[in-house]
């Protein structure tokens, strides 16, 4: 018990870290920015070169009172947040899986849908490059599940795609075609049973925060909400439960393939 808790502890310390990162990358992106190379993290104010003490995942934002330690100016809150939501699925996939190769590759697949979400919520848009990079470490990683887990992952992966095709069609450019995307590359790595359940669970999930949102007066009927954040949600939420929810319909659905 003890080595299990240390070991979600662990868990979350690295998914922090790992959240910190995705921000970064995320956030450069967007920015049309360089996130791989020698460029230092910087303050976005006065542009001082911040120290390792200062990088230090939701520890640095608190001691720094969420100020630059030169110029004073706020840190967004949403570094923390950030921070805060990587050590959550960390922490989620080491109680659900333990110590195991699943838990290695639902980190992989937990970081893929994390940073297709917060490009969407930082610019408006989903990345191909990451949401097909996402399909294709999926599809790799079945490749242990022989040719069937192969196969899932391509239903997966069409079902994804498809059905947020349609949407776009029908509605005449309602979503993007990087939602389409982002599922395309979520059903790859779910197949399609969870994939189905991934769906379920994004747009319900979104539907009622965009009522919230309307009916709070903080957006307006014609205002873009981004789809993103709320797929990849479903996308965590089917990889966590999938076999849970299934079974109470008495299927048996197993992942990381079948």
């Amino acid at each position: 018990m003890a080595f299990f808790a240390a070991f979600i502890a662990f868990s979350a310390v690295l998914g922090a870290c790992m959240g910190s990162f995705l921000n970064v990358v995320a956030s450069r992106t967007v920015e049309g920015r360089s996130w791989w190379g020698g460029e230092r993290s910087s303050c976005d104010s006065c542009g001082r070169g911040l120290t390792s003490a200062e990088l230090v995942p939701i520890v640095s934002w608190i001691l720094l009172r969420s100020g630059c330690r030169s110029c004073g100016a706020k840190i967004p809150l949403r570094y923390l947040g950030v921070e805060v939501a990587g050590a959550a699925i960390g922490a989620l996939i080491a109680w659900r899986w333990g110590v195991s190769v699943t838990s290695a590759i639902a980190a992989v697949i937990a970081s893929g849908l994390f940073l297709n979400a917060l490009t969407d919520l930082y610019g408006g848009c989903v990345y191909d490059l990451f949401a097909w990079g996402l399909g294709g470490a999926g599809i790799i990683m079945r490749i242990g599940g022989g040719l069937s887990g192969v196969a899932d992952g391509v239903l997966g992966a069409l079902l994804g795609f498809g059905v947020i095709a349609l949407i776009i069609l029908v509605s005449r450019g309602g979503m993007g075609w990087g939602d389409a995307s982002l599922m395309a590359g979520t059903g790859a790595a779910l197949g399609w049973k969870l994939t189905a359940w991934a769906l379920y669970a994004g747009f319900m999930v979104g539907g009622v925060i965009a009522l919230c949102l309307l009916l709070s007066g903080r957006v307006k009927r014609k205002d873009a909400i981004p789809l993103g954040p709320f797929l990849a949600f479903g996308g965590g939420v089917s990889m966590l439960t999938g076999t849970w929810f299934f079974s109470l319909f008495g299927m048996t659905v197993s992942w990381p393939w079948s």
